[in-house]
C-alpha cells in the first residue's frame, strides 16, 4: 500500500512579498485576499491541498514587521508562533540586490527555529539570471536554509518544483481534512475578507489599512437560493467615511458589487448584500475592538 504523507507548511516573510498570491497559486483557488498594499493578511489563513498521496496544509501568515500598534503586535505574534508548530517554513523574499532591512528582521526572528526553512525567491521574472545567483549567494550566508527555490507566484513559474520540495518534508501521516476541503475558514470570515479586499483595491492609496469589516448578519432565505448579508465597514476617521461612501454612494456601491460577485462564486448562491460605513477611532489600538473584529490574543498560543 502506498504511504500517505501529510503536514503543515507556514508561509512567512515581510509584508507584500506575495505570500497570499503563492498560496492561492499552489492551491489552485483563491483563498487568501491579495493587494499591492502591505499587511493585507491579518490572521493565519489555513488552506488545504490534497492529492492522491499527500495532503499539505498551508498557513498564510501576516507579514512580519516592526509593529506600530496593537493590531501590528497581534499580527507579528500570530506569524512568529507558527514557526515551531509546522513541518516546514517557507520564507518568501523579493529579488533585491541588497538585503532589505525588513528581510533581515524576519531572518533574525528565525534564530531559534528548529523547523527546516526553505528560502523562496519570488518575482524572478523581474530580474536576470546572473543577479539571481548573486542573491542566492548573499542570502545563503545569512541563514542555513535547507533549500533555495526561485519562483514567480503571479506567473506560476517553478511552482511545481517548489511543491516537489515541499513534499519531501511532509512526514508520513493521516489525512487531516476531507479531500474536497480547501480551507477551514468559516464562510463569514471569508465573506468579510472579500469585502475588505475590494475596499483596499478600489480605494487604492486614499485610505490606509485602518479598515475592518464585521458581518452583522448572514442568513439564507427560506425556500430561496438567496443569502442575505449585512456588513459594516469600519474606518478610523470621519474623512475616511466620506471617501469610502463616495459621491452619492458610488464607491460603496462599487465595493458591494465587486464583493457580491466573489461571494456568489464562493457560496454558489445569489447574494443580497447591504453595506454600512461607521467610524471607530483608533480601533487598531483597542483590545476590545480588535477582539470584536476577530483578532483575539487568546487565539495565539
Amino acid at each position: 500500500m502506498k504511504k500517505f504523507h501529510s503536514g503543515f507548511v507556514a508561509l512567512i516573510g515581510r509584508p507584500n512579498v506575495g505570500k497570499s498570491t503563492l498560496m492561492n497559486c499552489l492551491i489552485g483557488e483563491k483563498i487568501a485576499i491579495t493587494s499591492h498594499k502591505p499587511q493585507t493578511t491579518r490572521n493565519k489563513i489555513t488552506s488545504i491541498l490534497t492529492k492522491e498521496d499527500f495532503q499539505c496544509v498551508f498557513l498564510d501568515t501576516p507579514g512580519i514587521h516592526k509593529p506600530k500598534h496593537k493590531l501590528g503586535e497581534f499580527m507579528v505574534r500570530s506569524a512568529e508562533n507558527t514557526f515551531n508548530e509546522v513541518d516546514l517554513v517557507l520564507l518568501l523574499i523579493e529579488p533585491t540586490e541588497k538585503v532589505v532591512e525588513m528581510d533581515q528582521y524576519v531572518i533574525d526572528r528565525l534564530a531559534n527555529v528548529k523547523t527546516p526553512v526553505v528560502l523562496v525567491i519570488n518575482k524572478i521574472d523581474t530580474i536576470e539570471r546572473e543577479k539571481l545567483l548573486e542573491i542566492i549567494e548573499t542570502y545563503s550566508k545569512l541563514y542555513p536554509f535547507t533549500e533555495v527555490v526561485p519562483i514567480s507566484a503571479i506567473k506560476g513559474s517553478n511552482t511545481q518544483e517548489l511543491m516537489q520540495v515541499i513534499k519531501k518534508y511532509l512526514p508520513e501521516g493521516p489525512q487531516y481534512f476531507p479531500g474536497d476541503m480547501v480551507t477551514d475558514q468559516p464562510e463569514r470570515q471569508i465573506v468579510s475578507e472579500i469585502i475588505r479586499e475590494k475596499s483596499l483595491y478600489l480605494l487604492q492609496d486614499e485610505i490606509p489599512h485602518g479598515i475592518a469589516v464585521e458581518i452583522m448578519s448572514m442568513k439564507k432565505r427560506e425556500n430561496q437560493d438567496m443569502v442575505d448579508v449585512e456588513a459594516t465597514i469600519y474606518c478610523e476617521k470621519d474623512s475616511h467615511k466620506g471617501i469610502i461612501i463616495g459621491k452619492q454612494g458610488a464607491m460603496l456601491k462599487k465595493i458591494g458589487s465587486q464583493a457580491r460577485r466573489d461571494m456568489e462564486r464562493l457560496l454558489g448562491s445569489s447574494i443580497y448584500l447591504q453595506l454600512w460605513v461607521k467610524v471607530k477611532k483608533d480601533w487598531r489600538d483597542s483590545d476590545f475592538l480588535l477582539k470584536n473584529f476577530g483578532y483575539d490574543k487568546r487565539n495565539i498560543r
